[in-house]
């Protein structure tokens, strides 16, 4: 492949160096090879370029006038895990590059640089990219010919999450998935299973919210024969039903009290009692958690066990609501367009320009299940060839979820997570600022003048002001 082919090809490399000369003369070096430069001269420029740009690769000096090479280390990190970042450093700081390489980046280079040195460096990292992505492909492709379900989207933040994914198949290790409801959590969990060496084995789901407490526990771990009155048989539970295989623990923050000691045990040690038994039962199990809930908070709260907390979020994977991919949403609308008229033997529909608009500004509350339950109805609704805005009916949706909203209990919003002080704390700060906003406003800014309609001396105020970021 020329140098200028793949120059339209690839993605840019990011070039983060504050001394203009140097900066020039790689660029020039690498432009000189057909690569794409996007520069930037410190942490807050690399972090607005990661996200207009999408670079191949990062190349950035440790020592900024803003930031740190450290600080655009781990932003790009953040924005792509498997991005590669190579770490530019003065002869005398190897211990730095030492310290970023622990925290991800690909390599280090001294300065003064040597232009051959970086064009190696590069051309390893690019293929580095490639096979990464290409090994992604395979196993994607192999998962879904094996029936794992397809995770449609191009959005960084959801690629993010597959190459994390990816990651965790890979071992035995306990994922937690958290997001909000409609995400698509047990979409992952699956597709998860089908990426991992357990794919051949069962994947057996449980939801912990929809099954009554008194029922749980046998739901879980079975019983044994006459352990409680109707127990006529033996019955297997959902651990040894997954055994070999995968174990799906949905909304694992409604999981009651008595029995998140029951689950950690197992988790911990892989083995328990059916209820009414009295010998440990060993299994080979994978647990996938998922919960709509912050698991922190509920901690916190004293609502939920830090220690089981701990166990399940050994590799946390956090799912990105609808709102925040909004790029996605007008191709996961033609996917489940084309699904639906598949399944409901209709000719092809199109999707107007104007119901493709009002699809990408409507705020999606209840993520991907709200947007595909929204296309189902709307080709049900079609007679024509095009998915018109009168189908999607948003205008209805959304004003009800306004009328949601305004008719809401104020209490809904406050974080009453923590103990009662910390929880009290909060409100009454919260109510201190407002309150001050207010009289600031009505006494037109006056502060002498807000100090006296507060009833609190001009010290008091000022204090606060300056508390509450009000100055």
């Amino acid at each position: 492949m020329s140098s200028r082919a793949r120059a339209r090809i690839d993605p840019p490399i990011l070039l983060v160096e504050d001394k203009d000369s140097l900066r020039t003369m790689l660029r020039h070096a690498l432009e000189a090879q057909g690569h794409t430069v996007v520069e930037a001269r410190d942490q807050p420029e690399a972090e607005a370029a990661l996200k207009a740009s999408h670079p191949a690769i990062v190349l950035s000096d440790l020592r900024l006038p803003e930031g740190d090479g450290l600080g655009v280390l781990r932003a790009a990190k953040d924005f792509e895990p498997e991005l590669p970042v190579i770490v530019m450093t003065a002869y005398g700081s190897i211990q730095d590059a030492v310290a970023a390489m622990r925290e991800g980046a690909l390599d280090f280079l001294a300065k003064p640089v040597d232009p051959d040195v970086l064009l190696l460096m590069v051309e390893r990292a690019l293929v580095q990219r490639r096979l990464t992505t290409e090994n992604i492909l395979l196993k994607e492709e192999l998962a879904q010919r094996r029936g794992a379900p397809q995770i449609v989207g191009d959005d960084p933040k959801l690629k993010a999450v597959s190459v994390s994914l990816h990651r965790a198949a890979a071992t035995d290790t306990t994922v937690l998935i958290e997001g909000e409801s409609g995400t698509g959590k047990e979409l992952f969990a699956r597709a998860l299973h089908m990426l991992s060496p357990r794919a051949d084995g069962p994947f057996v789901a449980i939801n912990c919210a929809a099954i009554p407490e008194t029922l749980l526990e046998t739901e879980l771990f079975g019983y044994e024969k006459g352990a409680f009155t109707g127990a006529a048989n033996r019955k297997l539970g959902k651990f040894e039903l997954a055994h070999r295989g995968t174990l799906f623990l949905d909304e694992i923050g409604d999981l009651p009290l008595p029995l998140q000691a029951k689950i950690l045990r197992a988790l911990e040690e892989k083995r328990f009692e059916r209820v009414g038994g009295t010998s440990p039962l060993q299994v080979d199990v994978r647990v996938v958690a998922a919960t709509n809930r912050n698991l922190k908070a509920a901690v916190a709260a004293r609502q939920y066990r830090e220690d089981l907390y701990f166990r399940l979020s050994v590799f946390p994977v956090t799912i990105p609501p609808l709102r925040e991919r909004s790029s996605d949403i007008a191709t996961l609308a033609r996917y489940f367009i084309e699904k639906y008229c598949r399944d409901l033997n209709k000719k092809p529909l199109i999707l107007a320009p104007a119901a493709e608009e009002e699809l990408r500004t409507y705020p999606w509350p209840g993520n991907v299940r709200e947007l595909q339950n929204c296309i189902e109805r709307s080709v049900i609704l079609t007679d024509g060839d095009t998915i018109h805005p009168r189908h999607l009916n948003l205008s209805f949706r959304a004003a009800a979820a306004q009328l949601a909203t305004e008719q809401a209990s104020p209490w809904d919003k406050i974080d009453l997570s923590g103990t009662l002080a910390e929880a009290s704390r909060r409100v009454n700060g919260e109510v201190e600022r407002r309150k001050i906003e207010r009289a600031l406003k009505d006494a037109a800014g006056n502060r002498a003048r807000a100090a006296d309609m507060l009833q609190v001396n001009f010290k008091v105020l000022t204090s606060k002001l300056r508390e509450y970021g009000l100055e």
